[in-house]
């Protein structure tokens, strides 16, 4: 049985005609509840102490308090409000708590989470705060992991992680996303896979194999996170890599089965996903999930 813990309950508001797809959500959880190999739980929310061993005291302050100039609002895209506050310490919590059921069970899943563009002194593209960081400094605080892989197949690269872990030897950043694509200004990765827009399923998954490679070339590791965005989805507003839903589900099985028969404990977060309908976009999530709920039982995975 895969645990996967939803924060979906928590919405904020936003405006009618934004981008961001709040509605998504609920639609995965629905699609998740349905697979009779999936839990659906909650996690306990992030704490302040949790999110400060991340970010600057500043940021956190005034995120916590709602003191963003325009500029920082802008940068986030999303309006503050204290309901985004809580969303964001549950997204947090959610991948703590699925980081540390991947621990014991060798997969496990947040419904949400991969706010991999948040860096140490500020939010931006939709991430409030990074979740994943979060995660891992909260496993290691409790001594339960040392050498973690963050494994992004978002459509974006992961400039928020690639900044935070840029001196740090225990943390492999390896990132594949679209070459002509946000954030336009990054900061290097242990390796970055730069796409051209309609590389298609091919191409992306041929150098997908190679990001394999070379992640697991630099391990062992004692958990990885997958960052699984549905971004690179050929319907998506935001994407432009062109991959098929087929191309997609096969992204997650290769990188899935590829850590599990390393042995390495997989944390998987869902990231991305601007497409419409949403429903299409949350097809694409819940069948992540129902592949990673397919390796509970893989070699290397304790039986549950």
């Amino acid at each position: 049985m895969l645990r996967v813990y939803a924060h979906d309950r928590f919405t904020f508001p936003v405006p009618e005609s934004h981008r961001f797809p709040l509605g998504k959500y609920a639609l995965v959880r629905a699609l998740v509840e349905a697979n009779p190999d999936v839990a659906v739980l909650e996690g306990a929310p992030a704490t302040w102490d949790e999110v400060a061993r991340v970010h600057h005291p500043e940021w956190v302050r005034r995120v916590r308090y709602g003191l963003l100039d325009r500029r920082e609002q802008a940068g986030l895209g999303l309006p503050w409000s204290p309901a985004l506050v809580t969303r964001a310490l549950h997204s947090c919590g959610s991948t703590i708590a699925a980081a540390r059921a991947a621990l014991d069970d060798g997969v496990a899943a947040a419904l949400g989470g991969g706010m991999h563009h948040a860096g140490h002194r500020l939010g931006r593209g939709y991430c409030t705060f990074n979740d994943v960081a979060i995660a891992i400094a909260a496993l290691r605080a409790d001594g339960d992991a040392g050498r973690v892989l963050i494994l992004d197949l978002d459509v974006h690269q992961g400039d928020g992680n690639a900044e935070l872990y840029a001196a740090d030897p225990d943390t492999v950043v390896v990132s594949v996303h679209g070459a002509r694509n946000y954030p336009f200004t990054r900061p290097p990765s242990d390796l970055d896979v730069d796409l051209p827009d309609g590389t298609g399923d091919d191409g992306y998954l041929t150098a997908l194999e190679g990001a394999l490679a070379f992640a697991l070339d630099r391990g062992p590791y004692d958990l990885a996170v997958l960052i699984a965005g549905a971004d690179p989805y050929a319907g998506d507003a935001l994407g432009r890599l062109a991959l098929t839903a087929d191309g997609l589900a096969e992204r997650d099985r290769r990188a899935l089965t590829a850590l599990r028969d390393a042995g390495i404990p997989v944390c998987v977060t869902l990231a991305g996903g601007y497409g419409r309908p949403l429903e299409a976009t949350a097809a694409i999530h819940a069948a992540t999930i129902a592949a990673a709920a397919s390796l509970t039982h893989a070699p290397g995975a304790p039986a549950n």
